[in-house]
């Protein structure tokens, strides 16, 4: 009866996902800890099917539109979702017996669906079983975007577009590692601990961890079994989850001790909170959000690790002036974006995009990049970011802005990261991918304003 568990979790999982957009980590977080009881192995493989089918839904969706006369969009959501959780188990889980994973959608949709619906999907997972490894996949010499999509399982007309911009190879390099698990990093707070500290700590709670090859600072946590929020280090605030990537972006602000900071779209605080520790707790951060929920978690968070020195404000970042809050040492705005450098992390995204969104994104961070400068006194420094690869989105912004603003001069970016991420600077940009550098993908660039 345990099996059933995870495949009705992922399945509610999915299905809600599919009619309306959540971050599947939290619907996940909250489902194990109403299900409590749930074995070890059982709370994985929810993980693993909600995860994966979000990764491959395309190319689910392409071997369902395949094997059926009725196109995938035509096809009832409850029914869609049952066959890409069967299909995923079919194609790309070895631990569950085919047959299983069949009798186990047909028996569902037999309790939830019209009988013609149960037949429709017993026939089609049976032929799917039949059919092995032939398949008529699109041709990679004549196709080639549409090849990529349904392999690698990316919207066409991202394939398409990044074919365009930056050809075969680094398409098909992104698009794989994009499918990779992320490992697991988490920020050492050294207010508290040290890194060897903390890999201690970890080790007695029987966690594997290691030091971040690219970071100081940053550790990397191998197969763990729980929870993150679980764990004792993380409890008494020693740690915080955020990639590298993300915590470059931190360093290439580079604030001091004593100054004032101003962070824009903070959401939960990872990079607040980053901040408030490289300024050692002295000094102050202003930390801007329009959603009031989400500086109460930033607000639990810096209490749990210790930071004295942020004051939230839920503000609309486009309605804040100067005059209300008086101008900062150093500003950073981490602006909202199509997201397609963090796709390891957060594969629904890619489903969620429409190929008019980076442009979309690119208007709306021109109007907050222009709104942020304006609380940057004199001398002080500016720092813009995104999660993601666009270069509209990304140096077309910083072009666009640079060009209107002689006040601002663009500074290179390698000088504020260690040595070890001095690969990680093109131009004068940080620019992260996930194929090249292990880490996800982001892109920051600095000012620094001429007094």
């Amino acid at each position: 009866a345990l099996m059933i568990n995870a495949r009705a979790l992922a399945y509610q999982t999915l299905l809600h996902l599919e009619q309306k957009a959540t971050h599947p980590d939290r619907m996940i977080r909250a489902l194990l800890a109403r299900h409590s009881l749930l074995e070890e192995r059982e709370r994985a493989l929810l993980t693993e099917l909600v995860y994966g089918v979000l990764r491959w839904q395309g190319r689910l969706d392409w071997h369902m539109d395949a094997l059926s006369r009725t196109r995938p969009g035509k096809i009832a959501p409850g029914i869609r979702v049952l066959l890409r959780i069967a299909l995923y188990q079919i194609f790309f889980l070895d631990r569950v017996p085919p047959h299983a994973a069949v009798n186990e959608a047909v028996k569902t949709a037999k309790a939830s669906f019209p009988k013609h619906l149960a037949g429709f999907v017993n026939g089609i997972l049976r032929e799917a079983l039949r059919r092995e490894g032939r398949w008529d996949w699109p041709s990679r010499e004549s196709h080639p975007a549409e090849y990529l999509s349904v392999t690698t399982s990316h919207p066409l007309w991202f394939t398409r577009r990044s074919l365009q911009e930056v050809g075969w190879e680094e398409t098909l390099a992104f698009c794989r590692a994009s499918n990779e698990v992320a490992p697991l990093v988490v920020r050492v707070n050294p207010l508290f601990a040290t890194e060897e500290e903390v890999l201690r700590e970890l080790g007695q709670e029987g966690v594997h961890g290691e030091l971040s090859p690219v970071l100081k600072g940053a550790l990397r946590i191998r197969g763990l079994r729980q929870d993150l929020t679980g764990l004792k280090v993380f409890r008494k605030g020693w740690i915080q989850a955020q990639d590298e990537a993300s915590q470059m972006i931190s360093r290439l602000l580079s604030p001091q001790p004593g100054e004032r900071v101003l962070d824009l779209c903070a959401g939960f605080g990872g990079k607040s909170t980053h901040l408030a520790q490289l300024m050692a707790n002295e000094g102050e951060v202003v930390a801007v959000d329009d959603a009031a929920w989400k500086l109460e978690s930033l607000r639990e968070n810096a209490e749990r690790q210790g930071v004295r020195i942020i004051a939230p404000l839920a503000r609309d970042v486009l309605e804040l002036t100067p005059e209300e809050t008086g101008t900062f040492d150093r500003v950073l705005l981490d602006a909202p974006c199509s997201g397609f450098g963090a796709l390891r992390r957060k594969p629904d995204i890619k489903w969620r995009r429409h190929p008019k969104d980076p442009y979309r994104f690119s208007q709306l961070q021109q109007q907050l990049l222009q709104r942020a400068s304006a609380f940057v006194r004199k001398g002080g420094v500016l720092v813009y970011a995104t999660c993601t690869v666009f270069r509209e989105e990304n140096e077309g912004v910083v072009e666009g802005f640079t060009r209107e603003n002689a006040r601002f001069q663009l500074e290179d970016a390698a000088p504020f990261l260690e040595d070890r991420c001095r690969g990680f600077t093109r131009e004068f940009f940080l620019k992260t991918r996930p194929h090249h550098h292990g880490v996800d993908g982001f892109f920051g660039g600095r000012w620094k304003r001429t007094a």
